[in-house]
């Protein structure tokens, strides 16, 4: 038994109340369980319940054992002199306030259903499962699942949002340059992501807008702070780079003792940090302005348009500066602006439209469903969980579940673990 099983108990009544009675026998009717409390203190404040006709108005406090009371030394912590009701689920002793009055209790047990606490323990015993509900989750009715999949991925969002809130502090709120930094470090994807964002932070974002006519110096600015400009390579582009770069170098005052190595190893060459350094080069080189852009695009076709850059000419025929490959165009594909999409486009629009005090809660979620969802092992596992994950608002939706519910015991905040408490 948990403590936090009879918080969920008391705050949703989840109890029999038409003969709630105190250990003395006196009648009790609660009129209001009181407000949650998730820090020091008692469990709920302002409670208001009707003992013996009497109305207490007060704070309540929730044990296991009642003698807990007095393990937590809450007799002599005036934070507690306020509690009218406690509520325990095995009661061993009396206890009294610090001025020595004795406060009733609620034995909970009494009163709970065998068919909840069969499903209570049925959940948080499963040890050997992935996720606690995995034999019972596809019982749930999916419309609850559907519509706290949809609550989950604004929660998520609402996460994301604190970062993007985090980085225009300390971009002087500049929302191109916070566009800038977030879609770097989603181009590096995540083995370059933290590199690609230590990258564009070396320099200041006014040194892309002074630049953004010449491809060549924003492939030299980012090649060079990467340190991928250091060897001897016979080529008239690599060498056309390290001049533009050592004249950026000493123009700007850059610095890149910062930057994080780039790694290549275990990616595939279309993703190898050279080749995605080029095509962030190329899109900030076409488009001056992206972030008012992509705040004004109102479809997913608009968006696509703006990102279907390539290349330049030189990695046509280049993985990496030294050695020749087969030439083929490396244009960024659909499924990779769907990734920017996903972890930067919206979560942008989200938190630019949320400053602004307007709510575009209808277009995120049409923007979400009309994209595929990710494929990782979350996904397919909740998928093989007979778990409908049709659309990136599920997917994104399911990683907020595991991660944030699930691996975290958390069953008891959530919509289908309560479904699967409550069912007959």
């Amino acid at each position: 038994m948990q403590e936090d099983f009879l918080h969920y108990l008391w705050k949703l009544k989840k109890f029999e109340t038409s003969n709630l009675q105190t250990t003395k026998g006196e009648l009790v009717s609660v009129k209001h369980v009181g407000t949650h409390n998730h820090h020091t203190g008692p469990d709920f404040f302002n409670g208001q319940i009707h003992i013996d006709n009497q109305l207490w108005a007060g704070n309540i406090e929730i044990h296991i054992k009642s003698s807990d009371w007095f393990v937590h030394n809450h007799e002599v912590d005036p934070n507690y002199d306020n509690v009218i009701l406690h509520v325990v689920w095995e009661h061993d002793t009396e206890i009294f306030r610090k001025d020595n009055t004795q406060i009733p209790t609620i034995e909970l047990q009494n009163y709970v259903s065998e068919t909840a606490l069969t499903n209570y323990h049925k959940l948080f015993s499963s040890q050997q499962t992935w996720i606690n509900c995995e034999h019972t989750i596809t019982e749930v009715n999916p419309f609850i699942v559907n519509n706290w999949l949809e609550r989950l991925y604004f929660e998520r969002l609402e996460r994301k949002a604190k970062t993007i809130e985090s980085i225009l502090e300390t971009s002087n709120n500049d929302w191109e340059a916070v566009m800038f930094k977030l879609l770097a470090k989603n181009f590096g994807l995540k083995v370059n992501g933290d590199s690609f964002f230590s990258l564009v932070n070396s320099f200041d974002f006014t040194v892309v807008r002074k630049q953004q006519s010449s491809l060549l110096s924003l492939e030299a600015l980012f090649y060079g702070q990467a340190s991928l400009l250091d060897k001897e390579v016979e080529d008239i582009y690599y060498i056309g780079l390290q001049k533009e770069y050592t004249f950026l170098k000493q123009k700007f005052k850059l610095d890149s003792s910062s930057v994080s190595p780039l790694q290549f190893f275990r990616l595939r060459p279309p993703n190898f940090p050279t080749i995605r350094l080029s095509q962030l080069a190329n899109l900030y080189h076409l488009h001056q302005n992206l972030f008012s852009k992509v705040i004004a695009s109102e479809n997913l076709e608009a968006i696509y348009k703006l990102f279907s850059v390539s290349t330049s000419p030189f990695w046509e025929s280049h993985y990496t500066f030294e050695k020749i490959s087969k030439t083929r165009k490396k244009q960024i594909t659909k499924s990779f602006i769907d990734l920017l999409l996903i972890n930067t486009i919206i979560p942008l629009k989200f938190c630019y439209a949320k400053q602004q005090g307007k709510s575009i809660e209808e277009e995120i979620v049409s923007f979400m469903q009309q994209l595929n969802p990710e494929q990782n092992g979350i996904v397919d596992k909740f998928k093989s969980l007979e778990v409908s994950v049709t659309s990136a608002l599920e997917s994104q939706a399911v990683i907020q579940l595991k991660n944030n519910y699930c691996d975290a015991n958390q069953c008891l905040k959530c919509a289908i673990g309560n479904t699967i408490l409550t069912q007959n």
